[in-house]
């Protein structure tokens, strides 16, 4: 699957996007049952966990289209054609799940009326995250490989981020638009050797778009953490989106080498298990119906950065992803209870 990058020849690769369901399954389905999905039946820990969890905390998925979620999040079996057409409203009755990433942005823009359909589908308090254009974050055209094949002209283009992204995603989400975020692909030797330039340039692009937004930056280059990228998002009122990636350092670590970053929202996304590249750990982890390489010390880590972002008396924002222990939603609910569980031993 591929999306045109806007130049003749010259495409963005697209990455690749039992049961341990003790706690969380659901009823079976039920025969006769009219076309369509619904949520998957709760059961009372989930249910309290829920309701004990802070409503500033949200928490939540990459996307919400997995058929082998039956019995955790949905509640029966339907393809996936269907759940990323109807899936989302039954995605977001679930009371853990408070917030989902609409990661499809990276390959091609989506007009307003897409982001209000989304929209129309979720509660008043539900939250969307969603990636910005690689267009705007990705500094090369890329080959079918994801090979750098020529520079991006519109690389931190802060006109055209606003028309195709900015714009669309807050006439279409409205009070229902989480963090917007710019993920930063791998920059090439130039872009990291010089960490204190690519802020600068970060920097003046962030000032350019829209206030009101809550923009996030998640870079996959452990030399761009430094001083000078904390100085960039302070200047500007954005965040840093810790996250959970071979590609960088320990949750600890970034915190550490960020440490001037002014207090404020909490944004991290859990996207892949140490060790594994995409392809690998979704072929490990299909159908994403179990956790199959639990992670206490990630999530534990997550659950202290939460919980005193809480304290301070500011929102969370976290998504999960299948390739991070096997099932985003599992590791979304078994994160809700180390942030409740953090929060209480104070």
């Amino acid at each position: 699957m591929l999306a045109s990058a806007g130049r003749a020849g010259v495409r963005f690769r697209v990455p690749p996007m039992v049961n341990q369901l003790s706690l969380f399954k659901g009823p079976p389905s039920v025969p006769g049952r009219t076309p369509g999905v619904g949520p998957a039946r709760v059961n009372g820990e989930i249910a309290a966990l829920g309701r004990e969890l802070p409503e500033s905390v949200r928490l939540g998925t990459s996307s919400w289209a997995f058929p082998g979620w039956a019995g955790i999040v949905y509640d029966r079996p339907v393809s996936e054609t269907l759940l990323a057409r109807e899936g989302l409203g039954a995605y977001a009755r679930h009371p853990c799940l408070r917030a989902v990433g609409i990661d499809r942005t990276f390959y091609a823009p989506l007009p307003a009326f897409d982001f209000a359909r989304y929209a129309a589908q979720v509660p008043a308090q539900f939250r969307f995250v969603v990636k910005a254009p690689g267009l705007v974050t990705d500094a090369f055209l890329r080959a079918e490989q994801g090979r750098p094949q020529a520079p991006n002209q519109r690389f931190l283009d802060a006109r055209f981020a606003v028309e195709h992204f900015v714009r669309p995603a807050v006439e279409g989400l409205g009070d229902k638009c989480g963090p917007l975020l710019l993920q930063f692909p791998p920059l090439s030797r130039d872009g990291t050797q010089w960490p204190v330039r690519f802020a600068a340039r970060l920097a003046g692009f962030l000032a350019a778009l829209p206030k009101g937004p809550l923009y996030a930056v998640e870079v996959r280059d452990s030399e761009l953490l430094a001083s000078s990228l904390a100085g960039a998002l302070n200047a500007t009122g954005a965040r840093y989106c810790f996250s959970v990636h071979p590609r960088m350092p320990a949750l600890a670590e970034q915190a550490r080498r960020l440490a001037d970053l002014a207090a404020g929202p909490l944004v991290a996304r859990w996207n892949l298990r140490a060790g594994l590249e995409y392809e690998a750990a979704k072929a490990r982890y299909a159908p994403f119906d179990r956790l199959v390489d639990d992670d206490p010390a990630t999530r534990d880590a997550l659950a202290r950065l939460a919980a005193g972002t809480v304290r301070a008396g500011h929102p969370v924002f976290v998504t999960a992803n299948n390739k991070a222990e096997g099932s985003a939603p599992l590791t979304a609910f078994k994160l809700a209870g180390a942030i409740r569980d953090a929060l209480a031993a104070r």
